[in-house]
């Protein structure tokens, strides 16, 4: 029987945030283990007079890839990919990993060339996002697989990711119309703001967001959503941070990352774990080493980390700094074929300032705010 948070969840993707209309061509990514929620979206999308086109992955075909791929495959960029990206006007990504350690043998160089390969139409995808001729939603489908990254049962994963996306709620969409209007407060205050001070153990970073826009994440791009971001101005990020959860991307986990900000670049970085993972990242292109997003995490009902980026970086109390490609719609001009989020947990000792103005205080927005 399938869990009946599936089918609101599908209801919440296609009706809240995608608004799929009828005529619409539909792509439905995800891999095998997502079947009922590919066949819960697949449903709606037909009901709603759309035409859903599935992009179902078996999970181990990225490893055998890796492991078998020429250079000139890895330099290939798919024509259904190009295709996808020029006619789709939703696109539906399901997360939905069986083994997220399955390329932690990967030589680096090699996910860096395919990065590469895929810089311009990852690009052209997001401007696309961003002005609106494709409406995206990535949403996270709870597998043993991520259960186990967190430590959980999957029983206790489920219960977590799905009470963060608010299919508990009587009335989802409007519950997740009232965090919009929460995080609505927020960017109205920093909407004025130039400068962004966060002060905590072993960090103190000053960024520039002088005019710069901050985008309210309310569950129309990503579920679970809840979180405030902008693009720093490129040049202007300045000090030393230290992040306070382990980074995990493309199979591997990054403990202990420090870094150091001179003139917005960084000229430092150190790592308990995997430090030259790493630096083979940050040395991926001329835009890696620049930050393209600093944000807030709001979402209350995620209350432990769970090694999982996605979901991590919208834990309330947290802020979060992304490595790489920056958002043009917060007025972003960095290009990277990387984006990497690093969270940083500010309820103990944490504080931001904006414009010398303590707003932000152990994990929580002060009362003028």
């Amino acid at each position: 029987m399938t869990d009946p948070r599936v089918e609101k969840l599908a209801q919440i993707i296609v009706d809240y945030s995608t608004a799929i209309q009828p005529g619409e061509l539909v792509e439905i990514t995800a891999t095998s283990l997502a079947a009922p929620l590919v066949e819960a979206i697949y449903k709606l999308v037909l009901l709603r007079g759309a035409h859903p086109y599935t992009n179902v992955k078996l999970p181990g075909l990225e490893e055998l890839f890796f492991a078998h791929a020429s250079d000139e495959q890895l330099r290939h960029v798919s024509l259904v990919d190009q295709l996808l990206v020029d006619r789709c006007q939703v696109r539906v990504y399901i997360m939905s990993a069986q083994n997220t350690k399955a390329l932690s043998k990967v030589d680096p160089a090699k996910q860096v060339a395919r990065n590469v390969a895929y810089r311009e139409l990852s690009q052209e995808f997001s401007r696309k996002c961003d002005s609106g001729e494709i409406r995206r939603c990535a949403a996270l489908y709870p597998t043993y697989g991520y259960a186990q990254d967190a430590e959980m049962s999957l029983r206790e994963f489920e219960d977590l990711v799905y009470s963060a996306c608010l299919v508990d709620e009587d009335d989802s969409m409007a519950a997740w119309d009232a965090v919009n209007r929460h995080q609505q407060r927020i960017v109205d205050f920093l909407a004025t703001k130039q400068t962004v001070r966060i002060v905590a153990p072993e960090t103190d970073l000053t960024l520039s967001v002088a005019g710069r826009r901050f985008i309210n994440c309310d569950g129309k791009v990503n579920l679970p959503d809840g979180e405030v971001f902008t693009s720093p101005v490129e040049d202007s990020v300045h000090g030393h941070i230290t992040f306070t959860y382990p980074l995990t991307t493309r199979g591997r986990e990054v403990e202990g990352v420090r870094l150091w900000f001179e003139g917005g670049r960084v000229v430092k970085a150190t790592a308990s774990k995997n430090e030259d993972f790493l630096n083979k990242m940050l040395d991926t292109d001329e835009g890696s080493r620049r930050l393209g997003e600093f944000a807030f995490g709001t979402n209350t009902r995620m209350t432990r980390f769970t090694r999982n980026g996605h979901l991590d970086e919208k834990i309330a109390g947290t802020i979060h700094l992304a490595l790489g490609n920056s958002f043009p719609k917060a007025g972003g001009r960095n290009r990277s074929a990387i984006h990497w989020d690093m969270v940083c947990d500010l309820r103990h000792g944490g504080e931001v300032y904006a414009d010398g103005q303590l707003f932000y205080k152990d994990g929580e927005f002060l009362h003028d705010v």
